[in-house]
């Protein structure tokens, strides 16, 4: 079978705004339309829902209302598919979501050492990293180097939690809210909460200069 071209388009050096890679994309778009492989309008709803409903900032937002609202963190420890169905967000069909709330004493961090089973609807498309073979067996072995290697340094008596998500089980850490952020709104809080955070590679800080 013969590798699929590219239809000719401008390239960055001609001026285009689109690089390499966004070109490769269009094209593939367009083939795929093209031969009916795919429904344009079913394509432009998956585009319009990674963009706006799945991402980091649906995590971000459930962490931050969590952080805000005790019995909405109560929810979400105990059933977080049921917790997050109730904010309009639902799972895939056979995924069942678990939150693991980071304490002084605990800090969670996800791994999936079969593959790279990932909690998309709030997170996103997993970062390359979480997918590769030193990550996936370095977290068990040796948790603690990982966080280094992600510049995250725990006092020695914290415990470190690895938890192993399935393709039945996904995981989201709540990380640890940072003090003085008392009187912030669920907005400002969102702000904060990165995609790491939630995995459990990075924490929830306070900008620079707040």
């Amino acid at each position: 079978m013969k590798p699929v071209s590219a239809p000719a388009h401008p390239g960055p050096e001609h001026g285009s705004p689109l690089s390499d890679t966004d070109i490769r994309v269009r094209a593939l778009e367009t083939l795929l339309t093209e031969k009916g492989y795919v429904e344009r309008a079913a394509l432009d709803a998956i585009i319009e829902a990674y963009e706006t409903r799945i991402g980091p900032h649906a995590g971000a937002q459930v962490v931050a209302k969590a952080w805000r609202e005790p019995e909405f963190m109560q929810a979400l420890l105990q059933d977080a598919s049921k917790a997050i169905a109730a904010l309009g967000h639902v799972s895939q069909v056979g995924d069942h979501l678990v939150a693991v709330a980071n304490t002084a004493a605990t800090h969670n961090l996800v791994v999936c050492t079969l593959c790279s089973c990932y909690p998309w609807e709030m997170l996103g498309l997993p970062p390359t990293w979480y997918k590769s073979a030193p990550y996936r067996s370095r977290t068990v072995k040796d948790p603690r180097g990982v966080l280094a290697d992600f510049g995250v340094t725990l006092p020695a008596e914290t415990r470190i939690r690895v938890w192993d998500s399935t393709a039945e089980t996904r995981f989201l850490v709540v990380p640890l809210r940072p003090e003085g952020t008392e009187d912030w709104t669920e907005a400002q809080l969102a702000a904060i909460v990165t995609r790491d955070s939630m995995i459990g590679t990075g924490l929830a800080c306070l900008p620079q200069g707040a």
